[in-house]
């Protein structure tokens, strides 16, 4: 058998190629064409990296609100940015657009700053000068701020209110840039009607329109607080809609001196009831005064009101709010029924004549039933003085030209 050697030096086209050495070449073609940087045709392409640069870097933490999000190529064009801010289990598009040349993106103009708080994501695709295709993804994190301000506020969501209801905010920490906070609450009513802001201090402001709200308006209150600076590095948190119903017109109206209410529906009187109010020691606010609180049955102690241990009366039926201080339209147990509709003797309330334990048939019970949280009851005739706007929701003691000015925004 004759052999036949094989010279040193030889061509590798010239040499067998073994079977599973073939395969792994292929397969490693195949792997590098799919990586998703690129085609090896061509070149080697960039990274992602490099070939989209966005600001802030990838899993940045503590980005400031007033930060910019900036989405870069150095060559090519950007072919689709998306921004989306994620927060409290919901997403938002941040809009922007790209720039003619197609190497720049940004977010439109007026987008504000970003939110605080919040989770960012940015998805980005372009296309380099090398016809290479690339992809990013990236998010980053804002700074928490440490301190942060709510409004508690009035009426409650979904509810059916007087014509008189004013839409009150308390702030939990002073506002000094009032504007700002006052901007970010939105009052929209059906039927139209302009409805103005007005502060008392730093923590209270209040929203009413010129007159009474119509019967049947829709109200809207939009509440954009979150992330609104509402002192130097206090910050709102709240995102929320409240809608509210005006229902039918009652207007009660308590002339101290002749002992009687007027209660007008729509402007019809519907009754006249006898009244005690306030002793000639202890009198009753004249004005306009607006139902903020209703309670079956509370307790009075005059040590919390400065009457020192004067009373203290555990089941006070049929009360109803109407000022901060502690005026009350309430049921009257316990004073002779004479004394309705010819004498005043109570502490600064209005009394109505009632039996413990409350009685819907009982003058203050009828009252109880047919009145709503905005309801409004104007004192006359009183010797002392008119209740000031601040003091419960008296604000429609203000004439409207006098309202408005006290707005951020005028």
């Amino acid at each position: 058998m004759t052999h036949v050697a094989k010279k040193a030096g030889a061509s590798p086209a010239t040499a067998p190629v073994r079977p599973g050495l073939l395969a792994v070449l292929v397969l490693l073609a195949v792997l590098t064409g799919c990586s998703g940087t690129g085609s090896i045709i061509g070149g080697k392409p960039r990274s992602p990296q490099e070939a989209i640069r966005i600001i802030p870097a990838d899993r940045a933490e503590d980005v400031r609100a007033d930060s910019q999000v900036e989405v870069t190529v150095p060559d090519g064009r950007l072919e689709s940015v998306r921004v989306r801010r994620i927060e409290d289990a919901r997403e938002e598009e941040v809009r922007g657009g790209i720039a003619k040349d197609g190497r720049s993106w940004a977010p439109n103009e007026g987008a504000g700053r970003l939110g605080l708080a919040a989770k960012y994501s940015v998805d980005a695709v372009a296309v380099d000068g090398g016809g290479h295709r690339s992809a990013r993804h990236t998010t980053f994190t804002t700074v928490v701020p440490a301190d942060r301000f709510i409004g508690y506020f009035k009426p409650e969501n979904r509810s059916t209110v007087g014509t008189g209801m004013i839409v009150s905010f308390e702030f939990n920490r002073p506002v000094t840039r009032r504007a700002a906070v006052e901007r970010a609450i939105r009052i929209t009513a059906d039927p139209a009607v302009a409805v103005a802001g007005h502060w008392f201090g730093k923590d209270r402001l209040d929203f009413r329109p010129a007159g009474y709200w119509e019967p049947g308006t829709e109200v809207t209150v939009d509440i954009g607080l979150r992330d609104v600076e509402g002192a130097p590095e206090v910050y709102g948190s709240q995102r929320k809609t409240v809608r509210f119903t005006v229902g039918r017109e009652q207007i009660s109206r308590v002339d101290a001196a002749a002992h009687t209410m007027e209660v007008r529906q729509d402007g019809r009187l519907v009754s006249t009831v006898p009244i005690t109010a306030g002793s000639p020691t202890t009198t009753t606010y004249n004005g306009r005064m607006v139902v903020s609180e209703m309670h079956d049955v509370t307790r009075m102690d005059g040590r919390t009101v400065g009457f020192g241990g004067e009373y203290d009366i555990k089941d006070v039926p049929h009360a109803i709010r109407l000022t901060e201080s502690g005026t009350f339209l309430h049921g009257n147990y316990w004073s002779d029924e004479d004394v309705f509709g010819s004498t005043n003797v109570s502490h600064g309330c209005i009394g109505l004549r009632d039996v413990q334990g409350g009685s819907g048939s009982s003058p203050a019970g009828w009252f109880f039933d047919r009145t709503l949280i905005g309801d409004v009851v104007e004192v006359v005739n009183s010797k002392d003085k008119k209740v000031a706007p601040d003091n419960g929701l008296s604000g429609w003691n203000l004439t409207w030209a006098q309202w408005k000015a006290g707005s951020a925004l005028h």
